[in-house]
Parts: structure tokens; sequence; C-alpha cells
């Protein structure tokens, strides 16, 4: 899988990225919002790198988070991109994400990458439904989602435990036919 915007690419994992994977997913700024997928050793980089890897290669792929780099540089930003969570006949329904190194944050780059993203699951991928969350602390998160056009669903006060405290959770999702109206809008 390749794709591109104006500033960015997105592709697959290859197997020369397996330090730069490992990096950004165990860096403890980057993944402060993360804690559940945060990488903590070598090892568990590996099987989760090697994971991923196998998932590209299946008829029924589950696991759509892409290596996203800036265009000139080829730098890596972050990842961004959803897994699918269920098969039905009107359509997958995915769970999306994204993460990038904090020098990369309020420029632009998630929601470039998540708008790119939506347009391939509802376009190409046969994606019904894309959700996705954050803690309402995480403003910058929600700004995101807000400006891809999801709609929130819900605000779940004390819902997830993080840095020793319960905090709120919001949710947003967004369905293909919302897509294509705002696509068509």
């Amino acid at each position: 899988m390749y794709l591109e915007t104006p500033r960015l690419i997105l592709r697959d994992y290859e197997e020369a990225d397996f330090e730069s994977y490992y990096r950004l997913k165990s860096s403890p700024q980057t993944m402060y919002y993360l804690q559940d997928i945060k990488l903590t050793s070598l090892e568990e980089a590996k099987q989760d790198f090697r994971r991923v890897m196998e998932d590209q290669k299946r008829p029924n792929r589950r696991f759509y988070f892409f290596h996203v780099e800036d265009r000139q540089t080829h730098e890596q930003l972050g990842s961004s991109g959803y897994t699918i969570n269920h098969f039905t006949p009107a359509g997958k329904l995915a769970h999306a994400g994204y993460f990038f190194y904090p020098r990369y944050w309020n420029k632009g780059y998630a929601t470039e990458a998540l708008k790119r993203i939506l347009r391939f699951a509802f376009e190409e991928n046969s994606v019904y439904r894309v959700s996705t969350g954050c803690l309402a602390e995480n403003v910058g998160s929600e700004q995101v989602m807000i400006k891809c056009g999801m709609v929130k669903e819900a605000q779940r006060p004390g819902w997830e435990w993080h840095d020793g405290k319960l905090k709120t959770r919001l949710e947003y999702r967004l369905l293909k036919p919302e897509w294509e109206y705002l696509s068509n809008s």
C-alpha cells in the first residue's frame, strides 16, 4: 500500500523500517496517550513488527497502519491508519488512530494523513464505519477528528485509567454515507 498527500507519503512498513518503528512506538512522549500499545522492550517490538509484516500479506488484512514520512526528506513523522475490527455485509468496521513525534504536532500532519486514510478506507477498502477517540485532555487529537469531519458520539467521564487517574474519554465516528456527503459538499 502506498498513499500520498501534498506533503506526505503513507506506505506499508518494510523490513528496513524496524528501527524507526521501534523508536516511534517506544517513545514516551509520542506514546503518552497510547500506553496500551507502547512498546517497552526490543523483544516485544520484534514480535509486534513481525505481526504487522505478516498481516500485510493476508488476503483479509486487518492492520492498515502506515509509516508516515515527509515527501521531500523521507523522514519519518509518525504512523497513522486503522485496524479492521469486524467484517460485515455492509462493509468493514474499523478503529483509526495516529501518533506523531511531538516536533510534528500542530502542523496539520495528522489531519492530512487521516483525511487521506479515510478516503482510502471508504473509496478503496470497503470500510463502512471508522471510529476513534481520545482522552478529553488531548485537545490536539480531538481537533484532528473534528477537522476530518468525524461526529462526536460519546463523552465518557471516568472511563480510562491513565497516569494514576480515571479520565474522560471522547469517542468519534464517521460512516461511509457521512463521508460521501462531506466529500461531495
